[in-house]
């Protein structure tokens, strides 16, 4: 014997699955926040030479060439662990001076080569920016994007 769907029990069906989904959301929402706000995203405070890197980063447009953690386009490389690959992340003077070294030696004015824009910096922008990139290696991404690169 088949059971009618009266309004009643209808209106009683949505209410119910409502309210169940509305806190199976509730949860999920509460689950979620525990676990994003016990987690550090980065080891390393946001000092005023991070700043200026950051602003440094974002005035020379980076993102349209490089990746930081996947963002970004995909025409030079992803520095988002760049002063990892180079093993200078904890030597706050080497990262600037490698850094430093390495935008100087970038060739320009090179027919068909991909090349890096030469920008005016000065040293105090360079070490900015290698703060930042420092900064950005030290965030906690959960081995995310995956960049085996050397």
């Amino acid at each position: 014997m088949s059971e009618i769907l009266t309004k009643s029990r209808a209106r009683n069906v949505f209410y119910g699955g409502s309210l169940f989904f509305i806190a199976v959301f509730a949860g999920l929402t509460v689950q979620s926040h525990s676990h994003v706000v016990s987690r550090s995203t980065t080891s390393m405070p946001l000092t005023e030479e991070v700043r200026l890197g950051k602003e440094g980063w974002e005035r020379n447009s980076c993102i349209n060439c490089h990746t930081l953690h996947g963002e970004g386009a995909y025409f030079a490389p992803e520095v988002g662990n760049v002063m990892t690959r180079w093993g200078v992340v904890d030597d706050p003077d080497a990262a600037a001076e490698m850094l430093g070294g390495w935008i100087d030696a970038q060739p320009s004015g090179i027919e068909g080569r991909r090349q890096m824009p030469h920008f005016e910096l000065t040293d105090e922008e360079k070490r900015g920016l290698s703060e930042f990139l420092r900064w950005a290696d030290k965030m906690n991404t959960q081995s995310w994007p995956p960049n085996d690169a050397g």
